[in-house]
C-alpha cells in the first residue's frame, strides 16, 4: 500500500515560517494532530524523529493529506536530503509509520525518521518540538 498521507514533527508543521512548510500547507489537505510512537531529539534547530518499541515513547505532530503525492515526496526528499543522489548513511530516511490521530484512528502515514547516531543529541522528552 503506498499512503498519500505524511506525518510531520518539526519544521513542516504549520505556523513555521519556512518555504516548505508553506509548500506541504499549500499541497495537501491538514488532517489535524497526530501522534506516532518514538523518541525525539535535538539535532540542530531541528529535531530528529527515532522509532521506539516503548509505549511510552510519543511524538506529537501534525498529519496531511498529500495532493500531488509522488511530485510532494519528491520535493520532501530533496528537502530532507535522503532522495536521489544523496550517498548513504543520509541523514533521514523516508518510511511508512503507524500514527495515531486525536480521534484514535490509525493509519499508515510516511514519516522521516532519523538515521544517524543520537548518543550525543540532547532529547526532547515531551515529544513536542515547538515546545522545547
Amino acid at each position: 500500500m503506498i499512503s498519500d498521507l505524511l506525518f510531520v514533527y518539526g519544521t513542516l508543521m504549520r505556523g513555521f515560517d519556512h518555504p516548505m512548510a508553506k509548500l506541504l500547507a499549500g499541497n495537501a489537505e491538514f488532517l489535524g494532530p497526530a501522534q506516532c510512537r518514538g523518541r525525539l531529539y535535538l539535532v540542530k534547530h531541528y529535531p530528529g524523529l527515532v522509532a521506539s518499541d516503548d509505549a511510552a515513547d510519543i511524538v506529537h505532530g501534525e498529519l496531511f493529506r498529500l495532493r500531488e503525492r509522488e511530485a510532494m515526496l519528491r520535493e520532501f526528499d530533496m528537502y530532507e536530503a535522503c532522495g536521489e543522489g544523496f550517498p548513504p548513511p543520509t541523514e533521514y530516511v523516508r518510511e511508512m509509520l503507524a500514527v495515531t490521530r486525536a480521534d484514535g484512528r490509525v493509519s499508515e502515514a510516511w514519516t522521516y525518521l532519523y538515521n544517524w547516531p543520537v548518543a550525543e543529541l540532547p532529547r526532547i522528552a515531551s515529544g513536542k518540538f515547538l515546545e522545547h
